[in-house]
């Protein structure tokens, strides 16, 4: 969803518009928009330029700029939001990084979290992700994007690992003291 929450009066209204509306969660209506899994970098060489001449860059910032390319190759905005972490995926992907790091709100990723049998996991292989997503561990609201990027990206690049962890504890798990790694079987 999109925009602040709204009466049903409201969403009536964005409705007659065109717009698609839904109740969510009990806490009022949303207008709701597609998020259409990302296909391309459209600055991908500018980046690559930059880094390769030492410019730290920020690309991707919220997912980046949802468009479409048109048959004669000019490109169009739409309405629609890009999922970050898939963006931030296909990025890393593209780029052939050695490491891809989603920082979030938790330490390391869990199984049956905020459960009595939570489990933290430390390492997790490729395939157990692509399992352990498969059976609905990781909610589509939390940590289920994640773990979908990251099976993008390790799926995209065979040298790959990936690490997901908080922003105070970044520096203790790329030394290996913390945070979930995701690696190749």
């Amino acid at each position: 969803g999109i925009g602040g929450f709204t009466t049903k009066e409201n969403a009536e209204k964005f409705e007659a518009e065109g717009w698609m509306v839904k109740e969510d969660a009990g806490r009022g209506w949303r207008r709701m928009i597609a998020s259409p899994i990302p296909l391309e970098i459209v600055e991908i060489e500018a980046i690559k330029t930059l880094v390769a001449n030492g410019f730290i860059v920020v690309g991707v910032g919220g997912g980046g700029i949802p468009v479409i390319r048109e048959e004669n190759g000019d490109l169009k905005g739409v309405f629609a939001v890009i999922d970050k972490d898939r963006a931030s995926a296909l990025l890393a992907a593209e780029m052939q990084v050695d490491v891809f790091l989603i920082s979030t709100a938790v330490q390391k990723v869990a199984i049956n979290f905020n459960k009595p049998d939570q489990q933290w996991l430390d390492v997790l292989t490729l395939s157990e992700a692509k399992e352990l997503y498969k059976q609905g561990h990781f909610l589509s609201g939390s940590m289920g994007p994640k773990i979908e990027a990251m099976i993008a990206y390790m799926e995209a690049n065979p040298h790959g690992k990936g690490l997901i962890t908080d922003p105070p504890h970044i520096v203790d798990a790329l030394d290996g003291k913390t945070g979930t790694w995701i690696v190749h079987d």
